[in-house]
């Protein structure tokens, strides 16, 4: 009975910290969280978008020029990163550049 009953309080204990909000976005700068949309936060998403955290802020800033001005080819990242002034966008990468794992 006890190991029954630690195994359903360890599984819903498990179930609570998977949940709960991370500093991770507690910190974000104005407009980083909508990156979270598509862009995955851990390591080990199988998906063809590039994970950002961790990334060199200025890569990260020049591919962001490189969808506003259109020389980059993209399906939404051209639209989004216009909505974004250069100061946001810096902000934004050396956010997502800070983040490791």
């Amino acid at each position: 009975m006890l190991v029954k009953r630690t195994a359903s309080v360890a599984m819903l204990l498990g179930i609570w910290v998977a949940y709960q909000p991370s500093a991770y976005a507690a910190d974000a700068p104005p407009g980083a969280a909508s990156c979270s949309g598509c862009h995955p936060a851990k390591r080990f998403v199988d998906t063809s978008v590039p994970r950002l955290a961790g990334r060199d802020p200025a890569a990260l800033v020049a591919a962001m020029q490189g969808f506003k001005s259109g020389q980059l080819p993209s399906t939404v990242m051209g639209r989004i990163a216009k909505g974004f002034t250069d100061d946001e966008t810096k902000a934004i990468a050396a956010w997502y550049g800070a983040q490791k794992d």
